[in-house]
């Protein structure tokens, strides 16, 4: 049986190695074909994996969780935009006013159309209102100094509403008697959403900068080239997360703060040498001080984008047999429409009132709303809670449904949509 194992996942990844590069230029995105593959792997095809999202749930989460680590630190050593700058806006608007309003609207659809108690239904919206940044790779910014509004702020966005979703799933927990709300809401209010949000980004940003420090003293100082840069991505990851989890604080926002820490010492050390950058032998860029920054915060990024691609594919494969042992729910179907063609629209118009963009800003902030692993993690982070049987067999359909809705639609579209973009617009935009 191994030896079979090994066989399937050897072919699978030598396909992926193969076509990788055509995906690129056809309207289908490799999630995509992850989830067919693991579809097709399981019961509904060769039945060769057999994963329930109920008996599974523990390992299920703990797969979701290491990939949306590694994509949220992943997203913040993209970002080479400063915390000050406008660019800023249009993501903080839409993780925080955009997200409320899907979790709210999808909360009313659970108590009047999907027959749900007013903890449940609050649940599933923070289960399905974070954007995705594992899956969302086509949309976002191209590379460090990418200035596109669009795809800054929606990989700004994915990397910020993951965590900012964690307190309203356990609001929903709480007003299930699963956990503990204090007198008047005060204890969530204050310890899961103030002190978790504050405490996590503070956390990260801290673990962020004292590594990245530490290892260019090493370089620069003794002229070590330290190396093991997997290692420094992996251990400043967990340490983070680690250390905000210790404290209860919020993992994911501390985790995508070390990123942005990490990034921001190649950003001071750049525009420091930027009118003055000395010439540096090849064998000098590793250890001299006017390209150490640059070259960690590189490397770092290179592994963390093969870590997250690997992510991706086990954690997608996983989805696609988990989705072959449930049916297809009708009203999962309904819903994943009304979110993606009416409920983003919607909370992205009310998310971004008074600010400044182009039709097409707009439409493309619009329609990439994309659901995935992110949504899968605090599916089964609620099962492992202890919600109802009764409840997590209505919710796990229901979520699955869409996130493989969103895992088809949008990557489908987004390459034609996103090439499409850097032709000239015809006429001026309003």
């Amino acid at each position: 049986m191994a030896s079979f194992w090994f066989l399937v996942a050897g072919a699978l990844l030598l396909v992926m190695a193969l076509v990788g590069s055509a995906t690129d230029r056809l309207p289908l995105s490799p999630g995509l074909i992850y989830l067919l593959a693991g579809v097709a792997l399981g019961p509904a095809g060769a039945n060769i994996v057999s994963l329930s999202p109920v008996e599974n749930s523990w390992e299920l989460m703990l797969g979701c969780e290491i990939a949306v680590i590694v994509s949220l630190f992943t997203v913040g050593l993209k970002l080479r935009t400063s915390l000050s700058d406008p660019l800023w806006r249009l993501p903080f608007r839409l993780a925080t006013i955009s997200m409320a309003v899907v979790i709210c609207v999808i909360a009313l659809i659970g108590v009047f159309a999907l027959d749900l108690s007013p903890g449940a239904a609050v649940l599933l919206g923070a289960i399905l209102a974070p954007t995705d940044p594992v899956l969302a790779s086509d949309i976002q910014v191209r590379h460090a100094d990418d200035r596109d509004r669009s795809r800054f702020a929606l990989t700004a966005e994915g990397g910020l509403n993951d965590g900012i979703a964690f307190p309203f799933v356990l609001l929903g927990l709480s007003l299930m008697s699963v956990g503990g709300l204090g007198p008047y809401g005060m204890r969530w209010l204050a310890v899961d959403v103030l002190w978790a949000a504050a405490a996590g980004l503070a956390i990260g940003w801290f673990c962020g900068k004292a590594v990245g420090h530490l290892v260019l003293y090493v370089r620069k100082e003794f002229k070590q080239a330290v190396g093991w840069d997997d290692f420094q991505a992996l251990g400043l990851m967990a340490a983070s997360y680690g250390l905000c989890l210790w404290v209860h604080a919020n993992g994911f926002l501390g985790v995508l703060a070390a990123g942005l820490a990490l990034r921001h010492i190649e950003t001071l050390s750049a525009d420091d040498h930027k009118k003055t950058m000395p010439k540096v032998s090849e064998s000098e860029i590793v250890t001299h001080p006017a390209t150490a920054p640059a070259h960690m915060v590189a490397r770092v990024l290179s592994f963390n984008e093969q870590f997250e691609r690997i992510g991706e594919f086990v954690v997608v494969l996983a989805l696609g047999a988990t989705l072959s042992t449930v049916s297809v729910d009708h009203g999962g179907l309904w819903l994943a429409l009304a979110l993606f063609v009416l409920i983003r629209p919607l909370s992205v118009l009310l998310g971004l009132i008074g600010s400044k963009y182009s039709r097409r800003e707009l439409k493309v902030m619009s329609w990439f709303g994309i659901r995935g692993i992110g949504s899968l993690f605090y599916l089964m982070y609620a099962i492992e809670a202890g919600i109802p049987s009764a409840l997590a067999e209505k919710l796990v359909p229901l979520v699955l449904t869409v996130v493989a809705a969103s895992i088809a639609v949008h990557g489908i579209s987004a390459t034609p949509i996103m090439n499409r973009r850097r032709k000239p617009a015809r006429g001026k935009e309003h």
